[in-house]
């Protein structure tokens, strides 16, 4: 016996999905300009892929500086300190 799929349901989910790539791939872009990377030899892309997202995820996670991600990024490149504190994050 097989279920039909319910096709509102099923849509919802498929959006839902993709609105989460979307916006993953649009913070991405904009706080790391993902989309100039040219970085093409051997598993290097992905590499840095992982680098993009764990460095996403720690500035995410620091909440005593309430701005954006792309100022969280600049402020580490700035501050030493702040770079400690968002890197303590991993621990």
């Amino acid at each position: 016996l097989s279920i039909l799929p319910d096709v509102k349901k099923a849509a919802a989910a498929i959006r839902g999905h993709w609105s989460v790539e979307n916006s993953l791939h649009w913070v991405l872009d904009v706080t790391f300009d993902e989309d100039r990377n040219r970085v093409r030899r051997g598993e290097a892309s992905e590499n840095l892929a992982v680098v993009r997202h764990v460095a996403l995820n720690l500035l995410k996670k620091e909440q005593t500086l309430k701005k954006s991600i792309k100022k969280k990024r600049f402020k580490c490149a700035m501050s030493n300190e702040y770079l400690t504190k968002v890197l303590a994050g991993a621990i």
